[in-house]
Parts: structure tokens; sequence; C-alpha cells
């Protein structure tokens, strides 16, 4: 690993402007970053995929081995991504730093506690629901209603425990007792309001928006009407500013803010976007999961709130995907595909490509490769491609590095070179949320019809005459399939998705449309990440 001094120098930055957390990762200071006013030169190159296996198929990977190869041919590129969150770390998926040799370093600090903002978010969250709980308890002029409390607390862990609970138990010292949960800290709201605000006094508006139940005459209470914003901001200082640190070959990344595509937007931050954008030609970045969940918020919210724009878009497929959307076991996958698998999974990226097209761009397909996959595999989805009038390249970065997205790298250069499409969204401000549901279910997912339940149409009801209707929307949904029903894979059409909830987000901006089972707090699974992490005698973190 290079220093980090170094790493900032080649995005022209000098000693001064980073706030340096050990040898190898840094902050960005205020005075060094771009205002809002900044429109950047660099393109921005969104990298997505199709629905995912529960493992992943590699799109961190695959864009951080993209940005070494557009690197090695000599263009000037940083990375943007998200900062890993210890509930997949210890959960399902592993460490979130990309893989091989196409990852971001130093990794394990990285996927640890990094420079401490999934911490920082979580006291300031925690800190309101405590002031929030303090002033019923203390019967103060807000005049509360706890029955009508909805701002839970978060845990940067996975633990089906604390989804529901009970607090205030033990008498009358110990506070009111009532309902409540957990969720974890990439579900925060104040997790979306950092990734999308544009500074601190963006920042501090945006924590006073904040909506956090009624008074006992239904009007609305936010943190500012809890004299909260200005503790909160203050937990946020260090937080807010983005983290510089590196790949396996020396890119450039700016890895801030953490939000799941599937229970949230899914992007990193708005201002580590733009710096990446402003101090390089290309910044490569990600949203969460498939394109229905994380690119569609990244279009339809980070992209509406903050004026930036993608120059291209990659769309990232594996063959062991393609053939669990085309039917195939997803507990054996074999060597060979007997039962067209691959060629009914294509039915599954072509809605993605579909999808894609409906904001102005022709995707760049990167199939990212695998050791067992075969010949004929590959070369059927490099010909279908073809047929459809892609481009698409091979990624080897795991095992290759940046030499292994080179030809990716090109075709990403070629399409970022074609004429910019005209900005466009999924839906007007001016639509009801029942309308911005619906275009986001039926355009992107593919579904027949939206099922609102009771809950959700009072929802509605009360977000119309609260005034909130004007509010883009992001929907959580399972990130396994384009429909509400996560054994559901392959293209399915024509579904019902059930609406079960909409929160109202009047900070982050947005209203949260909960669908189907999905929950904001993951459980662990039967084995554990965790039961294969260690710390040797010498201090070196293992098993992630």
């Amino acid at each position: 690993m290079r220093p980090i001094h170094e790493v900032a120098a080649t995005l022209g930055l000098q000693p001064e402007a980073l706030m340096c957390h050990g040898a190898h990762m840094a902050k960005l200071l205020q005075h060094a970053l771009p205002g809002k006013s900044i429109s950047p030169a660099g393109k921005i190159i969104l990298v997505s995929a199709i629905n995912p296996t529960r493992s992943g198929e590699g799109k961190t990977t695959v864009a951080i081995g993209l940005a070494q190869g557009l690197a090695r041919i000599g263009k000037k590129t940083a990375l943007a991504l998200r900062e890993p969150s210890l509930g997949p770390v210890f959960g399902v998926k592993g460490g979130g730093a990309g893989g091989g040799r196409c990852q971001l370093e130093p990794a394990n600090r990285i996927n640890m506690h990094f420079t401490g903002d999934m911490h920082a978010i979580g006291a300031a969250h925690n800190l309101l629901a405590a002031l929030l709980d303090n002033a019923i308890h203390f019967r103060s002029e807000l005049d509360l209603e706890h029955r009508q409390i909805f701002w839970r607390r978060v845990l940067d862990i996975n633990d089906r425990a604390l989804r529901q609970t009970v607090i205030g138990l033990g008498g009358r010292l110990n506070g009111v007792p009532r309902e409540t949960g957990f969720d974890i800290t990439a579900a925060s709201e104040i997790m979306a309001i950092l990734c999308l605000s544009e500074d601190t006094a963006d920042l501090k508006a945006r924590l006073g928006r904040i909506l956090v139940g009624f008074d006992r005459s239904g009007k609305p209470v936010t943190a500012q009407s809890l004299q909260a914003t200005g503790a909160m901001a203050a937990l946020l200082h260090d937080a807010i500013l983005p983290n510089l640190v590196q790949s396996s070959e020396g890119v450039p990344a700016f890895v801030h803010g953490g939000p799941f595509g599937n229970i949230a937007h899914g992007c990193n931050s708005v201002i580590a976007t733009r710096a990446a954008a402003t101090f390089t030609d290309y910044a490569v970045t990600e949203a969460g999961f498939g394109f229905d969940l994380g690119a569609e918020k990244f279009f339809d919210l980070k992209c509406r709130s903050s004026g930036l724009w993608p120059s291209a878009v990659v769309l990232v497929v594996t063959v062991r995907a393609l053939r669990i959307h085309g039917g195939g076991n997803p507990d054996f996958i074999g060597n060979n595909d007997n039962g067209g698998e691959i060629e009914r999974g294509l039915e599954h990226l072509n809605h993605h490509i579909q999808s894609v097209r409906v904001f102005g761009f022709e995707p760049v397909i990167a199939i990212n490769r695998f050791p067992d996959d075969n010949q004929h595999e590959l070369t059927a989805i490099e010909r279908w491609c073809a047929g459809c009038g892609l481009h698409s390249a091979r990624f080897t970065g795991f095992t290759d590095g940046g030499a292994g997205a080179e030809t990716l790298a090109h075709a990403v250069v070629n399409a970022a070179a074609r004429p910019q499409p005209a900005v466009r969204f999924l839906y007007d401000l001016e639509s009801s949320p029942e309308a911005k549901i619906t275009a986001v279910a039926q355009t992107i997912y593919g579904a027949g019809t939206v099922e609102f339940s009771r809950t959700a149409r009072k929802d509605l009801e009360r977000i119309s005459a609260l005034g909130y209707d004007r509010l883009p929307v992001c929907i959580a949904k399972t990130h396994l399939s384009l429909s509400g029903d996560p054994k559901l894979v392959g293209h399915p059409l024509d579904f019902a998705l059930p609406v079960e909830s909409v929160r109202i987000a009047a900070g982050a901006g947005y209203l949260l449309v909960l669908t189907g089972d999905i929950v904001t707090m993951p459980g662990l699974p039967r084995e554990p990440a965790a039961c294969r992490i260690g710390l040797t005698d010498d201090g070196e973190i293992t098993g992630i």
C-alpha cells in the first residue's frame, strides 16, 4: 500500500487537506471539498447488476477492478463506494471491500470500524431516541403521544431478537413503557441524510426535519422540536467528511456512507461522488444490489437531489446468477448447462437492460467470470449481448487485478464518450405517492398491480394530510427477486407487489415504502461468518 499522502497527491490534494487515520486512511477536510455549486468535469460511471444470489455477484469487486482497468489504460480515475456494515461482515456475505486483487485497502480496517462513521451515525440516531423518550418521561410541553412514536433505535449488528421490543419496564423511574424496536444502522434515516447531504448546513437542515412521532392532538413532532439537531450534528462532525483510501493497485477510493440497497437507497454519499468526479476524469461508483433497487434509487433519489448524472452504466452478470434465474438449483451449480438455464436466465438480464434504457442508457455488460464457468456459457452470453447490440466484456479482476478489466475499461470509455442522454426520472414529484410506487413497480419490477394493505393506505392518507405527498419514494424490497417474493426468481410478470406500510423520512427527503416480508433488522444465518473471524496473537484479523 502507498502512504495515503501519496494517494491524495495523485488527486492534487496536499497533506493539509487530510485528517489522517494512520498511514493508509484519511478524511478530506471541509475546505478541500468541492461545493454543491461545482459541476464536476469528470464522468460518473454507475456500476449495477442483475438480481444477485445470496452470496452476491461481485459488483463491488467489478467496480474496483474497472477503476484499476481504467487507470491501466491511462485514465485518471477514482472510486466512490459505500462503507461496509458490520451486519453482512458477521452475517452471510462477509466483508464488503471487494475481493482478490480488486480490494479496498486496508481491507480489514475498512470492514471493521474504519474511521468510525457507522458508530457516529448510530450514536446520533440513538441520541435522538433517548431525547424523545426523555421528553415523554418528563411530560414536556411537546405533549408527545407515546403510542404514536415511530423513531426506533439502531445497531450495526444483525440481531433478529431486537426487531420488536418493549422498553421502559421496571417502574416509573425507567421511563414510560412502550413498544418499539431496532433497525440496522444502514437503514437509519440519518445514514440516508448523511449520504444525501451536500454540506454541513444541508445536514443540519435535514436532521431538523426528521419526523419522530405525533403529539396528542395529532401534530407532527420533529428533531428540531426536541432541540436535538445541534447535538446530533456535533456527533456527525467528522462523519460527514468523506474517507480516502486506495484499491489493491493504488487507485484512490472515496468510501463514504453505507445505506443498504434493499431497505434504504443503496448509494454512497453525494459529497464523495462529487469529489471523485471533480478530482479525476472518471469516477466509478455503484448502487446496491440489482438495478431494480439501488440503481433506480440512484437516479430517482440521488441524482434528483444532487443534480449529478452518470455518463455510462455497467450491468454485472454472472453465469451462476443467470442459471438460478433460469431455473437452476441454487444449492448446486455444476459445470454444464444441460437444461437451457442460461438462455432462460437471459430473460432476466434483458429485463434489467430495458430498465437501464428507461433512463436513456445502453448498458455495458460486465461478465464477472468465476473459475467453474465454461466457455460455452460465456460465449452464449456474449453472443446474446451482441445480438442485442450491446457491448460485453469478460471480467477476471478477482485473479488478474486491473489487467483483467482492461477490455471492460475500453468498452466503458467508449460508452461514456457517447452523447449525454437527457436527464429523465421515472415519475414526477407532483404525482401521488400511489402513482410513484406503481410507476416503479410496473416499469422497473414488472409488476402487474400494487396491493396496498390497510395500514399502508392509512399511512398514505396521513402523508397526504401532512403535505409530504410530493416526496419521491424509496422502496424497500427483497434483492433476490424482481418481485416482493425472494423465491420468485427469474423473470416474473404481472405479479402483485404487496405494500405493507409507508414511513415518512422527511429529513432524507423521501417516503420509505416497505413491501412483502422485508425487515429493517436482518438476522444472522445458521452459520454466521462471525464464527470464522479471529485475531492472531500478532494482532492480525483473519477470516474476513
